[in-house]
């Protein structure tokens, strides 16, 4: 029954309790102690909003980092991710399979910012052997949800 209740909270955080309950068949209590005690254990790790910057004209540059690195001897990737992850522009990082190591997402003031912090910040953590970066043009979908498409693509052509 955890499950079910973490997955409605996931897909929407301010669903009620109560709401909850009802599509369960339990009490409204049940819901609140399993949230608290998730709460509690670190298993609800945060409440967020997401916001379709796009339409509030935020002027941010997202992009994509691969990053490749040598495995420390006890530690492996642990502790250059966990370097990384004190920079304030990084959004996520995760280890990967694959042609990388580490799959870092940033967002920046421009595209001279992170060709700097990928210069300066990231190409000098003794290990780091190899970077790529990709830069985000338009998104489609972020948690599930799908953005609103609009009538005419950026370049002109219409649907």
């Amino acid at each position: 029954m955890k499950e079910r209740i973490l997955e409605y909270l996931e897909k929407d955080a301010r669903m009620s309790h109560s709401d909850i309950a009802t599509m369960l068949g339990i009490t409204e209590e049940e819901v609140s102690k399993t949230v608290a005690v998730c709460e509690e254990n670190g298993t609800i790790v945060n409440y967020r909003t997401m916001i379709n910057w796009d339409l509030v004209d935020k002027n941010t540059v997202t992009a994509l980092i691969e990053l490749k690195t040598i495995p420390q001897r006890d530690k492996g990737f642990d502790s250059v991710a966990e370097r990384i992850c004190h920079f304030p522009e990084v959004k996520s990082v995760a280890l990967m399979s694959g042609g990388f190591d580490l799959a870092i997402t940033v967002e920046c003031k421009n595209m001279r910012e992170v060709a700097f912090f990928v210069a300066e910040k990231l190409a000098t953590i003794e290990g780091v052997t190899a970077t790529a970066t990709h830069f985000e043009l338009q998104k489609y979908k972020e948690n599930g949800v799908v953005y609103g498409t609009e009538k005419t693509d950026k370049r002109g052509n219409s649907w």
